[in-house]
């Protein structure tokens, strides 16, 4: 199975980006060819040996999901000219030079799989952070499982999943896009892994470091229920989220940002409506995560 990767940057970690470009270019088996966007930002050079690179640049920041998609385009429609994309940090490094082997052997051997989550640890502690383990049992990361969302800088997708439910939601900007993805692959069939095997090493940083943090989960939030839920659970999954975002006691002022954010959600348009089936719903709840939390 042939494998791309796509790296969206803003131009600020050069020296990054080269050391994961080189860790793509140290993978076994057939190469891996990426594409690099650049996020509003002219990019450096990118001459790597053992890798075809190619670029991108886009006059302004187009947020996350869209600057994905971008790349993803740039693999023919949908990504449609490789069978498998991976989505890589630029300040990520590929720990281990078997990632894209894996991947192949593990699409290969299982038709209905359509995401695959890595695990990312902290390269100097080794350590994965809770929130980077994509289920709510998340105190083992080395355990390996079947979930139902994946990590935006840190996956691999067959790139039949684009073509029949589409890309990222350009309009989130940042942050649950790769939940509305998962959403639809898993509403038309598709399965979602997340492999303690397949290691990224990334630094430990905060979500909250961006200045728009607060504003986009509260509204993507909603946009993804009003989105994707059936009528009947999109209060009740709003409301269990309203109430555990009091219950963590956030400052006056990020709340404050909250919950404007979460007035944004339900006053502007969130793209269209495909409410999934309740058969999924059923298949998200014994994966153990019912689309109420």
């Amino acid at each position: 199975m042939t494998v791309g990767a796509v790296v969206l940057t803003m131009g600020n970690r050069p020296e990054e980006l080269r050391a994961l470009l080189d860790s793509v270019a140290g993978q076994e088996g057939d190469p891996v060819e990426v594409v690099v966007v650049g996020n509003g930002s002219p990019l450096p050079e990118l001459d790597v040996p053992g890798l075809t690179v190619r670029t991108v640049e886009l006059p302004e920041n187009v947020g996350i999901p869209a600057g994905r998609n971008v790349g993803i385009e740039a693999f023919g429609p949908g990504g449609t000219d490789v069978d498998i994309l991976l989505f890589l940090d630029d300040d990520g490094l590929l720990a281990r030079p078997d990632t894209a082997e894996l991947c192949r052997q593990a699409f290969a051997a299982d038709e209905k799989l359509g995401i695959i989550s890595f695990r990312i640890a902290d390269p100097d502690t080794g350590e994965t952070q809770r929130r980077h383990v994509p289920r709510l049992r998340a105190s083992d990361p080395l355990r390996s499982s079947r979930v139902t969302t994946f990590l935006g800088g840190a996956n691999a997708a067959r790139t039949a999943v684009f073509a029949q439910v589409g890309g990222l939601p350009d309009d989130f900007f940042y942050a649950h896009e790769e939940t509305d993805l998962a959403w639809r692959a898993l509403d038309a069939g598709w399965l979602v892994d997340y492999r303690a095997d397949m290691l990224l090493l990334h630094p430990t940083m905060a979500p909250s470091r961006h200045a728009v943090y607060h504003r986009m989960v509260a509204r993507n939030r909603v946009w993804l229920a009003r989105r994707n839920l059936p009528a009947l659970l999109v209060p009740v999954y709003l409301g269990v989220w309203f109430l555990l975002t009091l219950a963590r006691r956030p400052s006056w002022p990020a709340l404050r940002v909250w919950l404007a954010g979460f007035k944004e959600g339900w006053t502007t348009p969130c793209g269209p409506r495909r409410p999934m089936k309740w058969r999924t719903v059923w298949r998200l709840t014994r994966l153990g995560r019912p689309p109420v939390i």
